[in-house]
């Protein structure tokens, strides 16, 4: 007699580990091809030395600049998804999902890069926000590769607290803040010649499209 068989969900996490190695991986090669370079960015919660080091434009488009920022937007995508999966709003196992956070972040970062640039240059404010923006991608960055491993115990082990990406984010949003301080105390002086542009920048271009933002996602999942 055959009894009635029920089919064994399987969760597909082979996309997940492929990505976590690949990332991984391109953060063990930065390392390696720029090994006093890295030693100083990992400092950078403690010290303000590598933003003093490397604050020229041309670091924008570097390879250490570039392959970190692809570790950033699959980090911060991936920590989107599980705490979204924490939240009983997602799978964490859901690489459509993942796709469409990851399209999402890098659109969405790049058409605000786009656009501060445009405003900049209205403003007459080119040089500041080049130097601004390298400030803010680099301790972007350091978060991103900060919480990665986070993500890797999130996704491989059930039952984390809720507590880990609210405090994950508290720890994120300080950082933030201290980049912000770090940033403001670098180009005091060039802020204070132009302080109606800067407060304008700051309004139209930090503080409004993050509300926006959350306006958006909050009244989505509601």
């Amino acid at each position: 007699m055959i009894e009635h068989l029920h089919p064994r969900i399987i969760e597909n996490k082979d996309w997940a580990t492929a990505l976590f190695v690949l990332t991984f991986a391109v953060v063990a090669m930065t390392k390696s091809a720029y090994e006093t370079r890295f030693s100083e960015f990992s400092k950078l919660i403690f010290s303000d030395k590598y933003a003093k080091i490397y604050r020229d434009n041309s670091h924008m488009k570097s390879s250490f600049t570039v392959g970190l920022f692809f570790v950033q937007v699959i980090s911060f995508a991936f920590f989107i998804l599980l705490t979204l999966n924490m939240y009983d709003k997602a799978s964490k196992t859901d690489y459509v999902l993942f796709i469409q956070i990851a399209t999402f972040l890098l659109y969405f970062i790049l058409a605000k890069y786009l656009v501060e640039k445009i405003v900049a240059a209205a403003f007459n404010i080119d040089d500041f926000v080049e130097l601004f923006n390298l400030q803010k991608v680099t301790y972007r960055t350091y978060i991103g590769v900060l919480i990665l491993p986070i993500n890797a115990i999130l996704f491989y082990y059930d039952n984390i607290p809720t507590i880990v990406p609210l405090a994950t984010i508290g720890i994120s949003l300080c950082i933030s803040l201290y980049s912000y301080f770090i940033s403001i105390k670098t180009y005091q002086n060039v802020i204070i010649g132009k302080l109606f542009y800067f407060i304008l920048y700051l309004c139209a271009l930090e503080i409004a499209p993050y509300y926006f933002l959350y306006y958006w996602i909050t009244k989505g999942s509601a």
